[in-house]
């Protein structure tokens, strides 16, 4: 009997299903296609559903013919391969205009409708940075859009665990709209991640919306919670007790300056939450929200602090300083800390022995990030107490901003200082030291 791939010829003829498949996972989309074409073994191989039970989807927002056809790729895909589908990301690339919208709209009203129908093992959606707010986004467009998304949702909602909708920035009543149909079917939802950072629009004061703490009642196994400062309140704290205790493992909570974030959230709602989620672990992550008064009322004792992140980016606030944050906030969390980011534009405040204090005084920390104005000696303190075992720091990134034009000086101190501390960082160190002009 003839075969195909002519065995006694073509050695690849006899290469083991298992690794035929492992060959076809690297190659891309057009590649697979033109390689399916060899013989029946090969084209089986590419219908194989472990080569597509992961896929990104990207819209690019550039009017181009080559473009346009993505969307007909896009539907191509899920009807070809949809079935297999576990995994799905969709990233929507600098939209350019309204008709952009619309043909993304449509295409994916046709994507989600057949998953919907012929999927019944996707476990994880991502479809992040929609900004449903922007003004391409025409009523209509956006209203449909939403519609089959929650449509979907509700037909995935028993065996969906994660899902991504980071910076969709849409309406409270949207928003909870989305989330409810995750558990429309039972009035409960076991989905364990869900990131809705940014997630509303700007200025909302979700913390007050009875609305939203209803809806988040109907989840009953969140264990990552990833959102922004302006949904918490005590009402939410007492939701993920009662409903999510047994498995919440982290929150991560994002502060942003144009966020509402003065609301009063008790340090009890904080321990009582902690003492029933013994796993919890919280990160915070502020943006340009960095005077001492704001942070205080956010930093209370009582959070299982994991992770800061302070960014002040490049703007500089005479209104603030970051001594009082370093001494008498942060030092609260020495037992728990074990990562730490401060980018700040501290140009007429020294920090250096602040920060190496709280850095000695914080027994689990492992990362560091830094951009700041520091001494160059301070890297030197750093890496002696490091050598001395009085700090655990596995992970060292500093960007030390400078004045001046020209570096010259301070490169070659931090040359020196590397050469004299260069058999504990090739060793025991991700290490990485620059001077930044900031003039």
């Amino acid at each position: 009997m003839e075969d195909d791939c002519e065995p006694e010829q073509n050695s690849w003829a006899h290469l083991p299903d298992v690794c035929l498949r492992h060959v076809f996972h690297w190659l891309n989309d057009r590649d697979r296609s033109r390689a399916a074409l060899v013989c029946k073994k090969w084209s089986c191989a590419m219908y194989s559903g472990s080569l597509w039970r992961c896929r990104t989807i990207t819209f690019y927002g550039h009017p181009s013919r080559t473009r346009m056809l993505e969307f007909q790729s896009a539907l191509w895909y899920t009807k070809k391969f949809g079935k297999y589908l576990k995994h799905l990301e969709i990233k929507l690339s600098n939209p350019y205009n309204t008709p952009f919208i619309k043909k993304f709209q449509v295409t994916m009203k046709g994507l989600l409708s057949h998953l919907g129908k012929c999927n019944s093992h996707l476990v994880s959606l991502s479809i992040k940075y929609l900004e449903l707010d922007g003004l391409i986004w025409k009523n209509v467009v956006r209203a449909q859009f939403i519609k089959n998304l929650a449509t979907f949702l509700k037909r995935m909602s028993k065996q969906l665990d994660y899902l991504n909708l980071k910076g969709a920035r849409i309406t409270l009543e949207e928003g909870c709209e989305l989330l409810n149909s995750l558990s429309s079917l039972t009035n409960r939802s076991f989905i364990s991640e869900i990131n809705i950072e940014d997630f509303f629009s700007l200025h909302l004061s979700v913390y007050s919306s009875a609305l939203f703490q209803q809806t988040m009642s109907k989840f009953h196994s969140l264990t990552i919670l990833t959102f922004n400062y302006n949904c918490i309140s005590d009402e939410l704290l007492d939701i993920l007790r009662e409903r999510s205790s047994h498995s919440l493992c982290t929150l991560n909570i994002k502060c942003h300056i144009h966020d509402p974030h003065r609301q009063v959230v008790s340090g009890t709602s904080w321990a009582n939450l902690a003492k029933r989620a013994p796993k919890l672990n919280v990160n915070f992550f502020f943006e340009r929200v960095m005077k001492h008064d704001h942070l205080a009322r956010i930093l209370l004792v009582e959070i299982p602090v994991r992770s800061i992140s302070l960014r002040s980016c490049y703007f500089s606030d005479p209104d603030w300083t970051m001594r009082p944050t370093l001494t008498n906030l942060l030092p609260a969390y020495w037992d728990g800390l074990q990562k730490l980011t401060l980018e700040l534009n501290n140009d007429h405040e020294l920090l250096d022995n602040e920060l190496l204090q709280l850095i000695l005084s914080c027994k689990r920390l492992l990362f560091l990030k830094v951009w700041a104005f520091l001494r160059v000696s301070f890297m030197e303190r750093l890496l002696q107490n490091r050598a001395e075992r009085k700090c655990i720091l596995t992970t060292i990134k500093v960007r030390i901003y400078t004045a001046q034009d020209d570096s010259t000086e301070e490169e070659r101190l931090l040359a020196d200082i590397y050469r004299k501390f260069k058999y504990l960082i090739d060793s025991e160190l991700n290490y990485f030291v620059i001077t930044y002009p900031m003039v």
